[in-house]
């Protein structure tokens, strides 16, 4: 009792140029028509701007990596002085603790 829905059918009348979900991973080759009717997907042409966009992206990589050497170094320089000040205070309180306890054994 149930009508099959033809899916190409369906995408027309929702009015979507585009592939459906499948078309699109099926791992084919596969490009779609724009507003104009022009093709898209594979444009000819598009190698020259990919190496363009890699080269400005690579130059960007190199400066991430050194703000963030810069960064790690920050870091480790602050982790090393809270550690020492740790040690330092720790070191006082033991101490404090430990005369604390001297004076009042020898009061009594």
């Amino acid at each position: 009792m149930s009508k099959k829905v033809n899916t190409q059918e369906l995408r027309n009348t929702m009015g979507s140029k585009g592939p459906s979900w499948d078309e699109q991973w099926s791992g084919g080759n596969y490009s779609f028509e724009g507003e104009n009717g022009e093709k898209g997907g594979s444009k000819k042409g598009s190698g020259k701007k990919m190496t363009e966009v890699k080269a400005v992206a690579s130059a960007g990589l190199g400066k991430a990596k050194v703000a963030a050497t810069v960064g790690a170094e920050k870091a480790k320089v602050a982790a090393v002085f809270g550690a020492q000040k740790v040690k330092s205070g720790t070191s006082f309180g033991i101490k404090w603790v430990k005369n604390q306890y001297q004076k009042r054994t020898s009061n009594k």
